[in-house]
């Protein structure tokens, strides 16, 4: 298999992207785009038991906030990819960041749960358009293989957020209150937006889409249809499906049913983004030496089982707060492995329609986390086994999608 990067993207102006400013400062203004899904779930889940007390609602109805935001997240994936692929990448994100902004400002100022699913979904229109649009920036640049190890550094970069999201949570809530935490986010959009000036285009106008948005559209009936993208696609959804399982799950699991302070909870939590940010680094260092589809079946294989003992686990009892938090440990590490990959081989087919590829792929990987946060809250018996038995599942079914897809992958 063969790789090639693209020609430097030309700006407006002509420069290209290396003149424009360092490889290093464009890695760390995408890092920060892609984290916006992250800083916008993580940092206020400590205070979800608090939020639900103080809006005076149920936990399951706080849960449904979370999920609220996912409607957004994924149906806002659908408009930004075809808007950038016409318009080019820096003003549907400035555009985004506003809405995240204002979306922020929203939820801090929510007096009941109806108030903050409003906000969370205005914040979620503009949140998912760093995402989708640092996928589409790094394809613009790069060939498969190089845009996986870029999509892997850029995960690796962005993990300081999950990371330090839960913990700082945890201290707004001893210092300040759950408002203060949607203060800051709206801070961190408004300091993200000022960043943009450094930030060169990737897709100068010669390579944009000249179709109407709405013959664009019709672009995803295509890439419905295509099996290899729809493998990829829907088997990093699965992951996405547990993964956000999890992140619905443990405030309650953890907080409520094996009494884990708030801080506490985020230095767990933070423990399963240190091995997402270590399967990262191996997988960019292992894309010197095995190709990106090996490695995206081997996590699938890892994330099937591990799923699988964190839900015996929880059906039997075994091991209590342990028996859960060392197999999801190994459950989302499994990010480094099957999303950077899967990924990179869904986007490679289509280089001209980066942008409404990366949008339906984002608006089905979250568009799992929708099903499966709510399916949390619907199933919840108040045991850490509604949470388990979503998980495995998942994982099952990444694996089972992966394998069927197998045969119709075409080598570069």
């Amino acid at each position: 298999m063969t790789s090639h990067q693209a020609p430097p993207a030309r700006t407006p102006s002509g420069d290209t992207v290396t003149e424009r400013g360092s490889e290093l400062r464009l890695l760390l203004i995408l890092s920060a785009l892609m984290s916006f899904a992250s800083i916008s779930t993580d940092m206020y889940l400590p205070a979800l038991p608090v939020i639900s007390r103080a809006l005076h609602t149920t936990s399951a109805s706080i849960e449904f906030t979370f999920s609220a935001f996912l409607v957004g997240f994924s149906l806002g994936q659908l408009l930004w990819g075809p808007v950038s692929d016409r318009y080019g990448r820096r003003t549907p994100l400035a555009i985004g960041l506003t809405l995240f902004i204002a979306g922020s400002v929203g939820c801090a100022l929510s007096d009941s749960v109806t108030q903050m699913m409003v906000g969370r979904v205005v914040q979620a229109l503009g949140a998912c358009v760093g995402p989708v649009l640092s996928r589409a920036m790094v394809r613009d640049l790069y060939g498969r293989e190089h845009s996986a190890r870029m999509l892997s550094t850029l995960i690796l970069i962005m993990g300081i957020a999950p990371l330090v999201g839960p913990l700082l949570g945890g201290q707004v809530l001893l210092f300040w209150s759950w408002q203060g935490i949607f203060w800051i986010l709206a801070g961190v959009g408004v300091l993200t937006l000022l960043s943009l000036r450094l930030l060169p285009e990737t897709l100068p106008a010669s390579r944009r889409s000249t179709l109407p948005l709405r013959h664009t559209f019709i672009s995803y009936v295509e890439l419905l249809g295509d099996i290899r993208l729809m493998g990829y696609a829907l088997s990093g959804g699965c992951f996405y499906g547990g993964v956000y399982a999890f992140i619905v799950g443990t405030p309650f699991v953890y907080i409520e049913y094996y009494h884990v302070s708030p801080q506490a909870y985020g230095w767990l939590f933070s423990l399963n983004i240190l091995g997402m940010m270590a399967l990262n680094f191996l997988n960019s260092r292992l894309l010197r030496r095995m190709d990106s589809e090996q490695l995206f079946h081997i996590g699938t294989w890892l994330f099937a089982l591990s799923g699988l003992v964190l839900a015996m686990n929880a059906w039997f009892g075994w091991g209590g707060l342990p028996g859960l938090v060392i197999p999801i440990l190994l459950y989302m590490s499994m990010n480094g492995l099957i999303v950077a990959n899967s990924v990179a081989g869904a986007l490679s087919a289509f280089p001209h329609k980066a942008g409404a590829a990366s949008s339906l792929l984002g608006a089905i990987h979250y568009g799992s986390g929708i099903l499966s946060a709510a399916m949390v809250g619907w199933f919840s018996d108040g045991t850490p086994w509604t949470m388990a038995w979503i998980m495995g599942l998942a994982g099952i079914a990444s694996l089972g999608i992966a394998m069927f897809s197998r045969p119709f992958i075409r080598p570069d």
